[in-house]
């Protein structure tokens, strides 16, 4: 735990609370959540309190430090004593105003942060972290130090099975509306802890249905979308040590995973009467859409800036935040990137030549676009990903006037609420598209697998007498606890309800031959597809190729002869329970444990179906049986094992992502120019089979048991 040294002596307090005992998830918890609190305030709902030597105050409470002591101190259950060190050096990272906005999209915060992040690796034990974090904490930009500590608790071998709470629990205001928080506050200050309400968050709050992208507003705005994007972001760093950043495969991971984000959404608009997302690749036209998203930053209390229709980008010219692009640097960077793509290698910082390949070339590709830290060349590519999203935030101000911050686009825990972030990545995803198309379609010999044919595929509701191939979508009432994020809140809990998609539970049941007299190993990759676009016209195959969407993937023994594999929709290798995506982590002295790990990188389960409509929306279903010795990397896991059972998304932990084949394969590539349809894709192969299905909506609201 964190000691004192013998410079500071325990203070006076009883034994019982002197020697009681705290796990360091309890003081890593304490750490992270209510960051603009001071550390002496009790955490954990007033059960733990840090007790810190007076030099870490500052300067406003260390007059203060014997009556704060005696204040606060007194009736806690657990009692921390924080060793003390010789303060560190954060000069660096205070010039993020402690009550500004922090973006990973800046790139002087993302520097920031990388040095922050190193500082915390680099501490020998996690009793140090943890009184090197507490003098830090009151000092920092509340979510630069979320940030940091997070990644380091992530990544350290003495805290790597820490749960790190969810942003949700951290900084509420990013994903509720902010009419509700003097409901909340106003709950949990006057009513007893077993008999406070709810408080309803309204569906549709950000505009009225004349607004015709409203009706996309339950994906956009949906919390677990957010926080996936959040936390992905976490696992994938782009700026840091080495050892954090560079993952195995994470510039192809960034590529996948924003790639089929846009399938989903793509999918999810023609549910709504919506067309397709049209990409803003000229950036000298007007953004068409405009969007204000009601929400507010905890740190200042000021709204994250609206945007207006038809708004034109200029350049950027925010010197006191260090953000000076202009609109000619962005096409010059496009143009370098296409240049690299098209002849198939990109030049490095010394004037080498990193090849395109079908192998590494997106993972290459993936860093420079973004960029991150593993850039070849940032100087002559560019920062082409990060700079637009700049670009976007800002429009409202480009040169500081009015010295308003970032819009939503600008943070990434809240970037996928705006319909420009669409617009965005759609454009991202063409280039990505461009290096793709430079290879030849996949042959029979990647494709095929000998004496393995799937006889039978269907889908089928978990309820007796459940037709197959129907799925059903409808609303779903949830309630969240919010009281650990809210800064001089109540104690205790405080829940807010919302509304949000979900699907019923559904099974697959795959009937697979083995004509060997061997028993055989297989992956099992299940995808779906859009038959009709918003207008009922069906969807070319070299579009729906595109957006088709991952369900799940898994291995499978295939013993000679029949065998029936079922497989259910919660065990999907995209997503993570809801449980997961939405807990509060509580305070526990248990130690840490497997049953206690928590990773919650992954696609929410309850978004993993389109919304369908209620005559029942059309997709293509697809199974393929790929052979395992061309898909293995030579590496067992158990994907039952938190933190792998969402690895097509998140990747595994430390290790090689779990694939040897292209992700999005077989739909990563073009076909050949005489398949126009998923049918005839399928056709040719026994080892791969098709099914048509409905997904109907019904316009219901359940509330969660």
């Amino acid at each position: 735990m964190c000691i004192n040294t013998p410079s500071q002596p325990f203070r006076t307090v009883s034994r019982s609370l002197m020697f009681a005992m705290a796990s360091n998830s309890t003081k890593f918890h304490g750490l992270l959540q209510r960051p603009y609190e001071p550390m002496f305030l009790p955490k954990s709902n007033g059960q733990v309190y840090f007790d810190l030597p007076d030099n870490y105050l500052t300067d406003r409470y260390r007059p203060l430090g014997q009556s704060l002591q005696n204040r606060f101190g007194s009736n806690v259950q657990t009692r921390i004593p924080v060793q003390n060190i010789t303060a560190p050096d954060i000069t660096f990272a205070q010039v993020i105003p402690r009550r500004g906005g922090f973006s990973v999209f800046n790139q002087r915060h993302r520097q920031v942060a990388g040095r922050l992040i190193e500082m915390f690796l680099n501490q020998n034990d996690a009793d140090t972290l943890c009184a090197v974090a507490s003098y830090c904490r009151d000092r920092l930009n509340g979510p630069l130090f979320q940030y940091a500590l997070s990644v380091a608790l992530q990544h350290r071998t003495d805290t790597a099975e820490i749960p790190v709470p969810s942003f949700l629990e951290l900084f509420p205001d990013r994903f509720i509306e902010a009419s509700a928080f003097p409901q909340l506050q106003e709950e949990g200050r006057i009513v007893n802890q077993g008999d406070r309400m709810a408080i309803d968050i309204p569906v549709n709050y950000t505009a009225s249905d004349r607004e015709l992208e409203q009706r996309m507003a339950y994906w956009r705005e949906d919390i677990g979308v957010n926080l996936h994007h959040w936390h992905w972001h976490l696992v994938y760093p782009a700026e840091g040590p080495d050892v954090v950043v560079r993952k195995d495969r994470r510039g192809e991971l960034f590529y996948y995973m924003h790639q089929q984000t846009m399938a989903r959404y793509n999918i999810e608009r023609f549910c709504n009467g919506l067309s397709r997302v049209r990409p803003f690749a000229q950036l000298r036209e007007p953004i068409p859409d405009g969007y204000y998203p009601k929400i507010t930053q905890s740190s200042n209390n000021r709204s994250y800036p609206g945007r207006g229709r038809n708004q034109l980008l200029n350049d950027l010219n925010r010197v006191e935040d260090q953000v000076i692009v202009s609109i000619t640097d962005m096409e010059t960077w496009t143009g370098r990137i296409f240049e690299a793509i098209d002849s198939g290698s990109a030049s490095t910082s010394d004037g080498r030549q990193i090849p395109l390949d079908n192998k590494s070339g997106i993972d290459v590709l993936g860093n420079m676009v973004e960029n991150s830290s593993l850039s070849p060349n940032v100087n002559f590519y560019g920062r082409l990903h990060n700079e637009g999203h700049n670009m976007l935030a800002y429009v409202h101000d480009p040169d500081n006037s009015f010295l308003e911050s970032f819009g939503v686009v600008g943070d990434n825990t809240t970037a996928m609420r705006d319909p420009v972030f669409y617009r965005w990545h759609q454009h991202i995803d063409d280039i990505f598209q461009r290096h793709k198309r430079r290879f030849k379609p996949y042959t029979k010999d990647d494709l095929s697998f000998s004496d393995v044919e799937v006889d039978s595929f269907n889908v089928q509701l978990n309820r007796a007498g459940a037709k197959n191939n129907i799925l059903l979508t409808f609303w779903q009432r949830s309630q969240v606890d919010l009281g650990a994020g809210l800064d001089f809140g109540p104690e205790g809990n405080v829940f807010a309800t919302f509304t949000h998609i979900q699907h019923a539970p559904f099974t697959y049941r795959i009937e697979i031959k083995n004509e060997s007299r061997t028993p055989k190993r297989g992956t099992v990759r299940l995808f779906m597809g859009p038959r009709t676009d918003e207008k009922g016209n069906n969807i070319p195959f070299g579009d729906q190729r595109r957006w088709m969407i991952e369900l799940d993937k898994f291995t499978v023994n295939l013993n000679p002869g029949e065998n029936n594999v079922v497989r259910r929709s919660e065990q999907s290798s995209v997503t993570i329970p809801y449980e997961r995506t939405f807990r509060n982590i509580a305070m526990s002295n248990q130690p840490e444990s497997d049953q206690f790990r928590f990773c919650n990188c992954g696609w929410p389960s309850h978004m993993l179906l389109p919304k369908g409509t209620p005559q029942g929306q059309q997709y293509d279903l697809f199974v393929m049986v790929s052979n395992f010795n061309n898909d293995t990397v030579n590496q067992e896991y158990n994907e039952n094992t938190p933190c792998d059972d969402s690895h097509s998304f998140c990747g595994l932990r430390d290790r090689m992502y779990p694939d040897a084949r292209n992700m999005g394969f077989p739909f990563d590539r073009v076909t050949p120019s005489n398949v126009s349809s998923l049918k005839e894709f399928v056709k040719p192969y026994k080892n791969m089979a098709t099914t048509p299905i409905q997904i109907r909506f019904t316009n219901t609201v359940i509330a969660r048991s």
